[in-house]
C-alpha cells in the first residue's frame, strides 16, 4: 500500500507510545508526505514536549526515527494539483490541501489520518490507524 501520512499520525506518534507510533516505526508500506508536515511539527514543537514529557533531544531522535521511512515532497511536485485540492477539501480544512494535491499528484491508496473532516470528501480514500491495523494483520 501506498499512503500520505497527515500530520496528526506523526503527532500522535510523538506525543505518546501507542499504536500509531509502532505503525509508523515498523511500517511495512510506503510511506509519503507533503513539506508542510515537517513544518507543522516544528511549529508545534513545544506543545509536542508537553504533551510528551519528551526531551529536546528525545524529541529529535523519535521525530527523526517516525519521519525516516517517510518520503517528503517538495511543494513543487504537486502545485499543479493545488487548485484541484483547494476545491476538494480548502472549505473543510484550509491545512490539508498540501495533502491532497499530493494524494492527486503521486499513484497512492489514500490518506492516513485521523481527522474527522477528511471524511467530508469524496475524492480521496481515507484510512485510520484501525483500517492501517486491519491491513497490516
Amino acid at each position: 500500500m501506498i499512503l500520505i501520512v497527515d500530520t496528526n499520525i506523526i503527532f500522535s506518534g510523538l506525543v505518546k507510545e501507542s499504536l500509531t507510533r509502532k505503525l509508523l516505526i515498523d511500517c511495512p508500506f510506503t510511506l509519503y508526505a507533503p513539506d508542510t508536515l515537517i513544518n507543522e511539527i516544528i511549529k508545534n514543537e513545544k506543545l509536542i514536549l508537553e504533551k510528551s514529557g519528551l526531551t529536546k533531544e528525545e524529541f529529535d531522535i523519535l521525530f527523526s526515527l517516525l519521519t525516516e521511512t517517510i518520503k517528503v515532497i517538495k511543494k513543487e511536485s504537486y502545485i499543479n494539483n493545488i487548485k484541484e485540492a483547494e476545491k476538494i477539501i480548502g472549505h473543510i480544512h484550509k491545512a490539508d490541501i498540501p495533502f491532497v494535491a499530493l494524494a492527486l499528484t503521486i499513484p497512492n491508496d489514500g490518506v492516513w489520518s485521523e481527522d474527522k473532516h477528511f471524511l467530508q470528501q469524496n475524492k480521496i480514500k481515507v484510512f485510520n490507524t484501525q483500517d492501517i491495523l486491519k491491513q497490516v494483520s
